[in-house]
């Protein structure tokens, strides 16, 4: 794979992206209607910047330092890249209107335990922490990859803990 290709590659996951925050401004607008509360505010420039230096990080790893496309790491990271973007969807999908990238909680809502949900809690954050490493490596880029993993470790501490606090207060 060349880095046109690469960049093509991270250009289609920033579209994908942006998807997302359409979905996610159309259902915190339902949320809000219905009296959905948002906590974890905080973090959540955080995790902007994070997610937007993944991307960044990507393409100035691979063009700035010349890193070649081994296919041995390329593919497989690829198909993996695929997959976490099957999982997200399966989430957004499962999750509906409820789904967001910010924390918010409709009082009264049942909580979800279809789809991935049922299999394991937060399945979201594991298809972010599988393109988080998978996406770079997919051309060789292990310092965005290690720099992002290492990042995100801290993040999702944070937002999981501010994700279950949220969605305990509604169920008390």
């Amino acid at each position: 794979m060349s880095q046109a290709w690469y960049s093509v590659l991270v250009g289609l996951v920033a579209a994908e992206r942006l998807a997302e925050l359409v979905v996610a401004k159309r259902n915190l607008a339902w949320s809000l209607a219905r009296g959905g509360r948002e906590s974890g505010f905080a973090h959540y420039p955080f995790m902007v910047v994070l997610h937007t230096g993944l991307l960044a990080g990507c393409l100035a790893e691979v063009w700035l330092s010349g890193r070649a496309f081994v296919p041995a790491l390329g593919w497989p990271m690829l198909a993996l890249v695929v997959l976490s973007q099957v999982l997200r969807w399966w989430c957004v999908r499962t999750l509906g209107r409820q789904w967001n990238t910010r924390i918010v909680v409709v009082p009264g809502l049942p909580l979800v335990t279809g789809g991935p949900y049922r299999l394991f809690p937060h399945p979201n954050y594991v298809a972010v922490v599988v393109e988080g490493f998978a996406l770079p490596l997919v051309h060789g880029a292990w310092l965005t990859a290690s720099v992002f993993t290492v990042l995100n470790a801290g993040l999702l501490a944070v937002r999981v803990r501010a994700e279950n606090d949220a969605l305990r207060s509604v169920r008390v």
